[in-house]
């Protein structure tokens, strides 16, 4: 049975990942999200053979992934998707070599039934101060969008604020790793984005969207898969997919609509 840690983490990982996510899917760097998630499977697969916390491990190898992508950057000018997509897929394959079968599919899948009370305070800090540092670059991240080179007038480093917000978001995927596993937990930066991205009117109403339909995906799918005993990465995905179907019906409505 669901537990409420379970539903606590998946409130406020969904929050943070909607959030973070809506800025991805402005920059148009959806697939980094995603790729982002497969890198940290070496690291739990560490955890997991030499007996320290696995999300331990997650959270230093998307650190460390982070910085690393970062300076290849900006010293090679190759766009974000470009230098993801060279590494995910070869830390996915190291990882699956490393983690002991018994243990794969919770790695790739999720299990959010076995978080703890101290995971779930440590999950909703993180993820809590993942959006209020986000609120903080928010503005110069747009402008950055806008111009590189405005932004550079108005004294924006976009090389800091990027690597800060690829920093954050490698802390919300290290969390929602728990919820819905290495392969599927780019959904959650990813989909409810895209879900608001099609009926906000503005930029404000798009961020709280997209932080509600992440919010919503990770509980109903939570609830979903220990209803019907099945893995949780799953059922949020097929959750948040859902509520995108809903969105995309309701603005056909609205746009189509005689009145």
């Amino acid at each position: 049975m669901v537990d409420a840690f379970s539903v606590i983490v998946g409130v406020a990982v969904g929050l943070a990942a909607g959030y973070l996510g809506a800025i991805m899917v402005l920059e148009k760097m959806a697939l980094v999200g995603d790729a982002l998630s497969h890198v940290a499977l070496p690291g739990l697969a560490l955890g997991i053979l030499y007996g320290f916390n696995p999300f331990l491990g997650a959270f230093v190898f998307l650190f460390s992934s982070a910085l690393i992508i970062w300076y290849i950057q900006r010293f090679t000018k190759l766009s974000f998707d470009t230098l993801v997509g060279a590494t995910f897929t070869l830390a996915l394959a190291i990882g699956i070599l490393l983690v002991p079968q018994p243990d794969l599919l919770e790695a790739l899948f999720g299990d959010v039934s076995k978080i703890t009370g101290l995971e779930a305070a440590i999950a909703v800090v993180v993820s809590m101060t993942s959006i209020v540092l986000t609120t903080l670059i928010r503005k110069r991240i747009v402008l950055g969008l806008i111009s590189e080179e405005l932004a550079a007038s108005f004294g924006v480093n976009i090389a800091v604020v990027n690597l800060a917000y690829l920093l954050l978001v490698s802390l919300v995927v290290a969390m929602g790793i728990r919820i819905t596993g290495t392969l599927l937990v780019g959904f959650l930066v990813v989909t409810p984005a895209a879900a608001a991205k099609t009926i906000s009117p503005n930029l404000s109403r798009y961020f709280m969207l997209s932080s509600a339909f992440g919010s919503l995906s990770a509980v109903a799918g939570i609830l979903v898969s220990d209803f019907l005993s099945q893995p949780p990465g799953p059922m949020v995905v097929l959750s948040g997919v859902s509520i995108f179907i809903v969105v995309l019906v309701v603005r056909w409505m609205t746009k189509y609509s005689p009145i």
